[in-house]
């Protein structure tokens, strides 16, 4: 495997880790050292019909100036349904050149099978038949495709500011619940902010609580919309926990949320988790960001994107 940039191999790092925390159990470290990946994609997480298998492997050069090597896997894809899914996932690829995609792949393959579910054939695959139909002259429908292109748990924190304390400019706190593993204790914060002067109020509000004050990090990452510029402004701070506010920020951005600051404290147990304290710092945030309804659960995401699918439906239909 070549070696690649150290900037670029922290961008799939930081990739790697937020889709782990947005689709949980879904997501699957197939080999981490060759960079492969897989995930489980389905029109719905309580009955699915319709599901597809996305295998990636990440090139060394993976977002900067190469695509995803990817292979889909489901029986019933082929012919005209394979042609028209792999013309969606390189056209995401060419309108986002540069940038971290499969988060919109994962969710274009979604948006398909809710399509399909929705449609005549509602029924779902008639994967029997459809698989006895393969045959080795089939095979390469699933070949990869590349084309490249230039201690003790800490209790949860009630936090609540006294009258005297009260500022119209400071938002209010939320405080999610504790994730403990092994003697280390993750907690997130949040607040909603139009300005850099509200976070530093937050942060200064929040470090007066002891507890947080003694925290061993408190990990932050924001996003503000600039309407005027039509641009975000945004930063993170790891703390002393190496590149934990850089893949908080990468989650944010990812969830695509904004106007919002979230911080998460890690109280360290004695005993080293690894690369896990960055697993649980995202969840962490991820969990107050669908709490306080800044982003959706992934059952949430899968019924709204259903519900607006029929919509356009019944819109056209009225239209003719």
């Amino acid at each position: 495997m070549a070696a690649s940039d150290p900037e670029t191999a922290q961008r799939q790092i930081d990739e790697i880790d937020a889709l782990s925390s947005i689709y949980g159990d879904d997501w699957c470290v197939v080999d981490e050292d060759e960079r492969i990946f897989c995930i489980k994609i389905s029109d719905c997480l309580e009955q699915p019909k319709w599901t597809v298998c996305l295998q990636v492997i990440l090139p060394s050069e993976y977002p900067v100036s190469a695509p995803p090597i990817y292979q889909l896997n489901a029986p019933w894809l082929r012919g005209q349904d394979y042609i028209e899914l792999t013309n969606s996932l390189e056209e995401i690829y060419v309108k986002n050149l540069g940038e971290s995609i499969l988060y919109l792949w994962v969710e274009k393959i979604r948006e398909v099978l809710i399509e399909k579910s929705q449609s005549s054939d509602a029924a779902g695959p008639n994967i029997e038949k459809i698989t006895e139909e393969i045959d080795e002259d089939n095979e390469d429908d699933y070949s990869l495709e590349y084309q490249p292109v230039q201690e003790d748990t800490i209790k949860t924190l009630n936090f609540v500011m006294s009258e005297s304390q009260e500022d119209e400019e400071l938002p209010p706190i939320n405080h999610g619940n504790p994730i403990s593993d092994r003697r280390s204790t993750f907690q997130a914060h949040l607040a909603p902010i139009v300005s850099p002067k509200q976070v530093k109020m937050v942060l200064a509000k929040l470090h007066e609580n002891k507890k947080i004050a003694s925290a061993t990090h408190n990990i932050y990452a924001y996003r503000i919309y600039c309407e005027d510029k039509q641009t975000y402004l945004q930063d993170c701070e790891d703390d002393g926990e190496t590149a934990a506010g850089g893949r908080l920020l990468h989650l944010m951005q990812i969830l695509n949320v904004h106007n919002v600051l979230v911080v998460v404290s890690r109280w360290y147990g004695g005993i080293l988790l690894g690369p896990d304290r960055f697993k649980h710092i995202n969840n962490c945030a991820r969990n107050i960001l669908v709490e306080y309804s800044y982003t959706n659960s992934a059952e949430e995401s899968s019924k709204q994107l259903g519900k607006n699918k029929r919509v356009r439906k019944d819109k056209k239909r009225t239209e003719h």
